[in-house]
């Protein structure tokens, strides 16, 4: 396990993470203990999707059902995340979902009670970031969909505000790569907005332009 002042996942990645398999990458971030969050989670969420998909979705980290499951994108704001997508115009099937930290962070008043999610720190999305940068190495996406403030911060750093740039395109270098991104909302947050609707619609829209890049 990485010490209390080294928070890196990059002893647990395979030898040459850019010449193994998705498969192999999630085998051995099953056993990640590169920061403490591994320690209450019930398990490493890995990406999920196809391996070489035209569209990456990277999120903040897993959440509840995600933890329980094992998958991304699986809860709530998975299931409204694809109804966007489709909305969109971008095939669900055709993309592959992420999130930049791999364990669920959460606080919990008692044992039995629900877990509330809880944003992870910046030392923790970096340690976290060698997965999220050996996934974009293999699955080269042609584009980045980036969901809500903790992933932009995860790709673009700590200056990242969603608000300012959602629905435009960036093209930005990223772990040493050209890439081009389009960041939108988090789909929790259309879940908790007042207007559920126009919120839902605002993030179609952002999709809409994501998928305009795709075309």
């Amino acid at each position: 396990m990485a010490s209390k002042d080294e928070y890196t996942a990059a002893p647990f990645l395979p030898e040459d993470p850019e010449k193994a398999t998705l498969t192999a990458l999630r085998r051995a971030a099953a056993g990640c203990q590169g920061c403490p969050l591994h320690r209450d989670a019930t398990q490493t969420v890995f990406g999920a999707g196809k391996a070489i998909a035209h569209v990456m979705l990277v999120g903040e980290q897993p959440g509840d059902q995600e933890d329980r499951q094992g998958k991304p994108f699986v809860g709530p704001a998975g299931k409204l995340l694809d109804r966007a997508l489709a909305e969109a115009g971008i095939d669900p099937d055709d993309t592959y979902v992420t999130n930049a930290v791999k364990h669920f962070k959460f606080t919990q008043a008692e044992p039995k009670k629900r877990r509330i999610h809880k944003s992870p720190s910046l030392r923790e999305m970096t340690a976290c970031a060698p997965w999220l940068a050996a996934e974009l190495a293999l699955v080269e996406p042609e584009l980045i969909v980036v969901l809500g403030a903790t992933a932009g911060k995860a790709l673009l750093g700590s200056s990242f505000k969603v608000t300012q740039v959602r629905g435009t395109v960036l093209e930005e270098e990223i772990h040493g790569r050209p890439e081009r991104l389009v960041p939108t909302v988090h789909p929790s947050s259309v879940l908790r907005a007042d207007d559920r609707e126009a919120a839902f619609q605002g993030l179609v829209s952002d999709l809409k332009v994501a998928a305009r890049v795709l075309a």
